[in-house]
């Protein structure tokens, strides 16, 4: 076989369907993630679903008694993310979502070293260290998956949004590196980039400057679905939105086009994320 026909040849959710599948997914609590919890045991899948917020979490499961095991963690303790994966163990599972994640609308120059130390602990290191734990697993299944969410943000830097980015361009390349490093294994490795999407994560402030911006906001209900189609068709990539999809190009071919964009809309980005005792040259309330 040549290696064109080699590659070109898509993955696609095996034999059995969701039925046949046992997923673990993170950030299960809230937003995407537990979006993803109904989209997929409504699909038919086994799930052991995983996030920081009890209640919500025991909630979330109690929508699906027979297809759900919860278990709380903070993943960026690293004994409560070994539990995690010896559970993932017990349970068999062969497909790993990493939905958890968190958000710092802000300057760059406001806040503190320990947010961007938690921000980067959350959205990048855990997700790194649990995938690397279970990895072994699902090396050893008849078909094995990574699905990592990320963001339109792991493409495209935005203002507003620095620490944010950092991390989801990390994640972009991390699951690019990974899809290639396995590409002769049996595990496969998507990388899914929502646009703007209406969660709890939001604050009001966020969702007034994208309706200011007219941004497009998804719902996580979209998202969720956007992420079973990507996998049933075995996609290694999937953006959400066309006009993101198109403005990705454009930063990456033209990237100087995008800073001319993107600084006529820093004055009303400035309005909604500057705090009032961080205002500065140029800046307006």
């Amino acid at each position: 076989m040549r290696w064109s026909e080699r590659f070109s040849r898509r993955p696609r959710l095996p034999e059995g369907g969701w039925p046949a599948q046992r997923v673990l997914i993170t950030g299960a609590s809230g937003g995407i993630g537990q979006a993803l919890v109904d989209e997929l045991a409504a699909a038919g899948a086994q799930l052991l679903i995983s996030g920081r917020r009890v209640e919500a979490l025991e909630a979330t499961a109690a929508r699906h008694p027979d297809r759900i095991i919860a278990l709380p963690a903070d993943l960026t303790q690293a004994e409560e993310r070994q539990h995690l994966v010896a559970a993932a163990r017990q349970a068999n599972c062969t497909m790993l979502i990493n939905a958890a994640g968190a958000n710092r609308v802000a300057l760059f120059t406001e806040g503190s070293d320990a947010e961007i130390e938690q921000l980067v602990a959350l959205n990048l290191t855990a997700t790194l260290q649990l995938t690397r734990a279970l990895l072994p697993q699902l090396m050893a299944a008849r078909h094995g998956w990574v699905i990592n969410l990320g963001s339109t943000f792991g493409t495209l830097g935005y203002p507003g949004q620095v620490g944010y980015c950092a991390t989801k361009f990390a994640l972009r390349g991390f699951s690019q590196a990974l899809r290639r490093e396995l590409a002769d294994t049996r595990v496969r490795v998507l990388h899914v980039s929502p646009r703007a999407t209406r969660t709890a994560m939001n604050a009001p402030e966020v969702e007034a400057m994208n309706a200011a911006l007219g941004n497009a906001m998804d719902s996580p209900a979209q998202v969720a679905q956007a992420v079973r189609h990507a996998v049933e068709r075995g996609r290694p990539e999937a953006q959400l939105g066309g006009p993101e999809r198109l403005f990705v190009r454009l930063n990456a071919l033209l990237p100087g086009v995008v800073d001319h964009a993107l600084a006529r809309q820093l004055p009303v980005i400035r309005r909604f994320v500057t705090r009032p005792d961080e205002v500065g040259p140029g800046d307006t309330l």
